[in-house]
């Protein structure tokens, strides 16, 4: 996977590369999917949600810089796998899911891969943990229909926010660097997400 799907698509940070190597993805995915683990592609995990593709992890995770002392948001816990390669990078990462039962099974796994630096959160990821803010980095992995202000105001000085942005049928991934001069757009790429449902993504259908 590291060597295929990643580093020759692009995926050039060594860090990323080697917490990717490190997380067993298989534990994420449900049993009977576990022998297409490491494909190329998103996996349907139950209740209409999906494992993200092993590459738009990476380049999402890539794309926020995380650092060793980081304090990371992660919106869209679903399996739980993007939280634990954002756990291998950073000091601590809190992460939000608004279904109980994927809240729970991501607690799970997150244990067996033991991803102790992840606090498991249910509510409305789309307004973020204010309580818990501020963050160095806000990695989503839903799609919303612009960026969530709520989600911006939680990053530090300098901080970084990961979201796919567009409608329900596509998206492009946005890097939103807060500055002083309000939001900076860093760079994008085209990407298919299941849809942020909440305050300030789209309503539940």
């Amino acid at each position: 996977m590291v060597d295929e799907q990643l580093r020759r698509r692009g995926i050039a940070d060594e860090r990323v590369l080697a917490a990717m190597a490190r997380v067993p993805r298989e534990l994420f995915v449900p049993e009977a999917l576990r022998d297409r683990a490491y494909d190329d592609a998103a996996l349907p995990i139950g209740g209409g949600q999906t494992i993200s593709q092993p590459f738009m992890v990476a380049r999402i995770v890539e794309a926020l810089s995380v650092g060793p002392s980081a304090r990371v948001l992660d919106v869209g816990t679903g399996s739980g796998y993007q939280a634990a390669v954002l756990a291998d990078l950073a000091a601590e990462v809190h992460t939000v899911e608004r279904r109980p039962e994927l809240a729970r099974r991501a607690e799970e796994a997150l244990s067996a891969a033991g991803a102790d630096a992840v606090r498991v959160h249910v509510g409305d990821g789309s307004l973020g943990l204010p309580q818990h803010a501020p963050f160095d980095a806000i990695a989503v992995a839903a799609a919303a229909p612009e960026v969530p202000s709520s989600l911006y105001a939680q990053l530090v000085p300098g901080g970084r926010l990961a979201v796919p942005v567009g409608s329900r049928q596509g998206q492009e991934l946005r890097v939103v660097v807060r500055s002083p001069e309000g939001p900076a757009v860093l760079r994008s790429v085209h990407c298919r997400f299941v849809p942020l449902v909440g305050a300030e993504g789209f309503d539940a259908e």
